[in-house]
């Protein structure tokens, strides 16, 4: 199983040592990186996707001000929390800061417990907030899907020539699969067929459907069960060529990994089985 990611952190100082305190109140409970510069900062932001910025103001060069203006005027960084540590105590500091989109202020020497409190805080938060967007994401994902397959379904439903129903079925695996890896990375350096099992899953869920998957003993398979078909049920049954569209979507994941190379099909809804279940190996 998949070791739990800690959240991440970026603790921007040109002071060394405050940064170093810093990671002592911080590393038990999460990933500390660090950044010496407000240019440091930017980049370290790119690389290392942060959780939340803890973010001094006086500092040479790019100061605090200016970073949280650039990370908060990014769509890809507007959303991540800046905690201000500074020195700094008038009003009018702390209303620049604002203005500039930092989301809280602790004063130096900080205090720990309060550190942690902030952070516990505006993780939470945005752990609400990553929650909202990944929905949206799906709930779009699913309606594109839907509009292929609302437009293309009613005419597999009829008595069409095998072969043609075949090419229309590789043309829909197509266009779902060019939907889903235009909204999600799948299985760029996936190695093992449970991994790529587990996208493969994922996928199928987020459309509707009801898939799990389970590791074989020796570890060189992984078995992907359905028991709700993403398609409906009903239309599975009446067509079972639609289970080839499962199948060909997993097969396109799999492509994308190196250690899994083939996906067999042992059981379909469509063919009057009580759930779908695929092996990759």
């Amino acid at each position: 199983m998949a070791e739990e990611t800690r959240p991440k952190i970026l603790a921007v100082d040109d002071e060394p040592m405050n940064v170093e305190l810093l990671d002592v109140y911080l590393s038990l409970d999460y990933d500390v990186v660090s950044a010496y510069s407000g240019e440091e900062a930017l980049e370290a932001v790119k690389v290392e996707k942060p959780d939340i910025v803890l973010l001094d103001i006086m500092m040479p060069g790019m100061d605090g001000y200016d970073v949280s203006k650039r990370l908060k005027s990014d769509p890809a960084t507007q959303f991540i929390p800046i905690i201000m540590v500074t020195a700094l105590s008038d009003v009018s500091d702390r209303v620049k800061g604002s203005d500039s989109g930092a989301d809280e202020f602790l004063t130096k020497p900080v205090d720990k417990s309060e550190l942690l409190s902030r952070v516990k805080s505006l993780l939470r938060t945005k752990e609400m907030h990553d929650n909202l967007l990944s929905e949206r994401d799906t709930l779009e994902m699913q309606n594109r899907i839907r509009s292929i397959l609302t437009a293309m379904i009613p005419v597999l439903l009829q008595p069409l020539p095998p072969e043609q129903k075949n090419i229309m079925v590789y043309q829909m695996t197509e266009m779902v699969e060019n939907t889903i890896s235009e909204m999600y990375p799948l299985g760029e350096g996936m190695t093992d067929p449970a991994s790529i099992g587990a996208i493969c899953a994922s996928v199928m869920n987020q459309l509707g459907g009801s898939f799990s998957i389970e590791e074989s003993a020796e570890g060189t398979a992984c078995f992907v069960k359905g028991t709700v078909c993403p398609w409906g049920a009903n239309e599975a049954r009446r067509n079972p060529i639609l289970c080839n569209l499962t199948r060909g979507i997993f097969s396109r994941i799999v492509a994308r990994g190196s250690g899994a190379s083939e996906v067999l099909v042992l059981a379909t809804i469509g063919n009057r089985d009580e759930a779908c279940i695929f092996e990759i190996r």
